[in-house]
């Protein structure tokens, strides 16, 4: 994690780093069709697709069930780990990433990049996006005992604020309900592959297209509601 000077009580946005900022929902899907059906379990992808943003350690079971966590949850998430590897050097920024990134720092936002993925796989992402220079704070899978949709990431994302309001951006249901459980409203955009009712039925207070289009509908802080 990195730190910048912080002034006291600034808004503050919590970003999704996967399927917001960086465009790996669908090669994650595909790696966990593939973890699943090399251990004997075939799920169709659209319903994998509707799971990624949980966090990985609860993956298996809501897609196979306890008794498939409990015999082969480790070896399957091992595998999908294999699987996503193959694929990362195909994954990209989505298109107005930085230029979101810059956008919320230069409306006097502190900007926290909030993540439960591996530290190696924040810190290519934070490359990739050139994004060191731009937010103040980040999270990894290190910062978190439970995943999405349980708020530790959300709150650990708060504790690395200054303690003014917050609004949390991301992609998938499970950022916007584990916002909710940690108080603070979600700004949701499709990048992911979610839709927009699955987003706002699961609390986001605006589903924006693209990152353009939330770029484009900043105003002075704070985004959204206050939390």
């Amino acid at each position: 994690m990195a730190e910048r000077t912080r002034r006291p009580g600034l808004p503050a946005a919590i970003v999704d780093i996967d399927g917001t900022l960086v465009d790996t929902n669908h090669h994650h899907a595909v790696a966990w069709y593939r973890a699943l059906r090399a251990h004997g379990v075939v799920r169709e992808l659209w319903r994998i697709h509707r799971h990624i943003g949980m966090g990985g350690d609860q993956v298996v079971a809501a897609l196979a069930g306890e008794e498939v966590e409990r015999e082969l949850g480790d070896a399957i998430r091992a595998r999908e780990k294999e699987e996503y590897g193959a694929m990362i050097d195909e994954v990209s920024p989505m298109p107005g990433a930085r230029g979101l990134l810059e956008r919320l720092g230069h409306g006097g936002r502190e900007v926290v990049l909030a993540s439960s993925a591996k530290a190696e796989e924040v810190d290519r992402y934070l490359d990739l996006l050139g994004a060191r220079d731009l937010v103040d704070a980040w999270t990894t899978a290190a910062d978190v005992d439970a995943t999405k949709p349980e708020p530790d990431l959300v709150e650990a994302a708060l504790a690395r604020t200054s303690g003014g309001p917050a609004v949390m951006i991301g992609d998938t249901t499970w950022d916007c309900i584990a916002a909710a459980r940690a108080g603070v409203p979600a700004v949701a955009v499709l990048t992911g592959g979610s839709c927009e009712a699955d987003l706002r039925a699961a609390g986001a207070v605006a589903v924006h297209a693209t990152l353009d289009d939330l770029a484009g509908s900043l105003r002075e802080p704070p985004l959204g509601r206050a939390g």
